[in-house]
């Protein structure tokens, strides 16, 4: 029997990067290029074969997904539920929030401003063979300072450092992780950061402590959408997945 995959898109906070087009709506329901946002980590699931997904989000517009999105049938889910956090918790407190509808299952987590040219399903493959810890995917990028940065040696993830000055490598922790159901019970012994916040590179590094965090690097496009600049490439990128020819004339 096939170990259960449960998916969870995480689509909360202000948006403030993005201000004033977050003003009066959530960041991840603003148009990348020919669709909302949330459409792409939503279909990088379904196209992985993760059918049951929670949505967690926040602030004023949290019904606007429920009237986009709906049960999810739509878009090939089979289940599509939904989480409210409130306030400024952090992703992972965000993540903390998916316990009871995660069960017993591993989950596989996508922030909701991420676009994505590569099929993430052989990696979902991966994590299923694993039999404990997380799984991380990473990407090598021009401005690691704004990620959280994998510090590697040989075949290991040995710290994440989160935003750093100096990073000690380009590779950048995407917005797409893989947990064993243990994620919960850390996220529960976090401490905030200085921000306030749970912070998922707790999460991640406390994965590193336990010698149990695996990583793949992604080879094809992606980006986040948290700011102008990368709202920007994500636009191109999404227009060049959508007519992949005309892309390369232009």
């Amino acid at each position: 029997m096939t170990e259960s995959i449960k998916g969870i898109i995480l689509a909360g906070g202000l948006g403030s990067r993005l201000y004033p087009l977050t003003k009066v709506t959530n960041k991840h329901l603003l148009p990348v290029y020919n669709k909302p946002m949330i459409f792409y980590p939503l279909e990088a699931l379904v196209q992985a074969g993760i059918h049951d997904v929670m949505l967690v989000t926040g602030g004023n517009s949290a019904g606007d997904f429920m009237r986009l999105l709906g049960n999810g049938h739509a878009y090939g889910l089979r289940s599509l539920s939904y989480a409210y956090q409130e306030g400024e918790g952090g992703i992972a407190h965000a993540l903390s929030l998916t316990r009871e509808f995660a069960g017993d299952s591993k989950v596989a987590v996508i922030l909701g401003d991420n676009i994505i040219e590569e099929n993430i399903k052989p990696f979902v493959s991966k994590f299923r063979k694993q039999k404990k810890g997380a799984r991380l995917l990473l990407k090598e990028v021009d401005d690691a300072q704004r990620f959280g940065v994998a510090e590697i040696r040989g075949k290991k993830i040995i710290r994440i450092v989160e935003k750093p000055k100096n990073p000690k490598s380009r590779f950048a922790v995407t917005g797409i992780y893989f947990f064993d159901n243990q994620v919960y019970k850390i996220t529960r012994n976090l401490r905030p950061s200085g921000r306030g916040e749970l912070e998922i590179t707790d999460v991640n590094n406390s994965y590193i402590k336990q010698g149990a965090l695996e990583f793949d690097v992604l080879r094809k496009s992606w980006t986040d959408a948290g700011t102008f600049e990368s709202l920007y490439r994500a636009n191109q990128l999404a227009r060049a997945l959508s007519y992949p020819s005309q892309a390369k004339r232009s």
